[in-house]
């Protein structure tokens, strides 16, 4: 690195408290993708499977299966209209993200999980935020654009992040952000 050169930005630290708009949004989304993957760091997989308190399903491994659902649905079913079926619920299992089987591991997960957010960011980054999704809400029929999405992705990654805070706490003692 020269000295003209910039290290690049840790994503844990959050966007700049200058950010423009967009910046700000992405700054956002990043540290919260950064901060269930650290969640999760350094666990084996019998401890991404560690479940809350009865009668619970969530587990590490479930809210990152459920994050890679959140990521294909929103950027690529709901902004653009890609025929992206699910990845792990079904019809009869609409919460099968959450109910990992023996056979599903961590790395799959993860993988998947890794594969959804590297597709929603090109998706992303081909929009302009005032873009509308081609499919509207399907309760009320609104419309979104890709500044909603990236704000509803912010608060659906943050409200998961505090259930990962004590799953984490639960597994072996670890707190922090």
């Amino acid at each position: 690195m020269t000295t003209t050169e910039q290290p690049a930005r840790d994503p844990r630290l959050g966007p700049s408290g200058l950010a423009g708009e967009r910046e700000m949004l992405e700054g956002w989304l990043e540290y919260h993708r950064a901060t269930l993957a650290k969640k999760c760091q350094g666990l084996d997989d019998k401890q991404v499977r560690e479940r809350s308190v009865p009668p619970s399903d969530l587990s590490l491994l479930g809210l990152v299966r459920h994050m890679a659902e959140v990521e294909r649905a929103w950027f690529r079913r709901i902004l653009i209209g890609e025929d992206a079926g699910p990845i792990y619920y079904t019809e009869e299992d609409r919460d099968r993200d959450f109910h990992a089987s023996e056979d599903d591991t961590w790395e799959e997960a993860y993988a998947t999980w890794q594969a959804e957010i590297a597709r929603a960011r090109d998706i992303a980054a081909e929009h302009g935020l005032d873009d509308v999704a081609v499919r509207p809400d399907r309760r009320s029929g609104e419309p979104f654009n890709l500044r909603w999405i990236y704000t509803h992705m912010i608060e659906e990654y943050a409200r998961h992040n505090g259930h990962a805070d004590l799953l984490r706490e639960r597994v072996d003692g670890a707190t922090g952000d």
